[in-house]
């Protein structure tokens, strides 16, 4: 089988391993077949997607929506890296999970609105499959409605033309969606647990997700919420389907 290649934008170390091993983990990846590039951390290498099965991209700090002059030379190289490799990824519609970060890369990389109108706050939400989303390869056997974790300073307005809406939301009304027949962006973390994404407020606590010093309520709020099982089964279901 071929390696999955994940692309990664966490500067801090525990942070970015923890989502390395969750996403190797939710998916059943050995180590030898998920390779991670961490573009904060420099360049993007040329990548030969005859190598790889397919490509996931992880969450990420950065907003899409932010404008020019308040993201950093590493966002913008990333995102100028990410759009060019997107050029080829679509093109050939080379198997892709975007997992929070896509919908703001895929998503505007294919014309969709992406900014703050959709926010969302740090917590648990249900997310709703459309009709077409009950329909799709990756979706088939979940329930009609689940529960999901969120957090993001950004989310989808208006649809790229040629998505396919698999997943709606009770506060941002684009959780999930699909480009031609291989490329997905989920607004919700699949490459989440309720342990994580506590390490993650921790993490992120001076960064404006929630207002200074409400992280210890955030983390209450996540570890009382409902339990959130399904959207995991994504990464699994989408290895499953393109190991090649």
């Amino acid at each position: 089988m071929k390696p999955f290649l994940l692309l990664a934008t966490r500067a801090q170390d525990d942070v970015a391993d923890e989502e390395y091993e969750t996403i190797r983990r939710f998916s059943g990846l050995q180590e030898s077949m998920l390779h991670r590039v961490r573009l904060e951390a420099g360049p993007m290498p040329p990548i030969d997607l005859e190598r790889y099965s397919g490509v996931i991209i992880g969450g990420s700090p950065f907003n899409s929506s932010d404008p020019p002059e308040l993201k950093s030379e590493v966002q913008l190289r990333a995102e100028s890296e990410m759009r060019e490799l997107l050029d080829e990824v679509v093109a050939r519609d080379f198997p892709f999970l975007g997992a929070c970060y896509g919908v703001g890369t895929l998503g505007t990389h294919q014309g969709a609105v992406v900014d703050r109108t959709y926010g969302e706050e740090i917590g648990i939400v249900e997310v709703s499959l459309t009709a077409e989303g009950r329909q799709d390869p990756l979706l088939r056997d979940f329930p009609p409605v689940f529960h999901g974790f969120v957090g993001h300073k950004e989310g989808t307005r208006t649809l790229a033309p040629a998505a396919v809406l698999l997943a709606t939301g009770t506060g941002c009304p684009v959780q999930m969606f699909r480009i031609k027949r291989n490329l997905y962006a989920t607004q919700f973390h699949p490459e989440l647990d309720a342990t994580a994404l506590v390490h993650r407020i921790e993490a992120y606590k001076e960064h404006g997700y929630f207002p200074a010093g409400a992280a210890e309520e955030v983390k209450d709020r996540i570890c009382r919420g409902p339990s959130v099982t399904e959207p995991e089964k994504i990464l699994a279901a989408f290895v499953d389907r393109y190991a090649r």
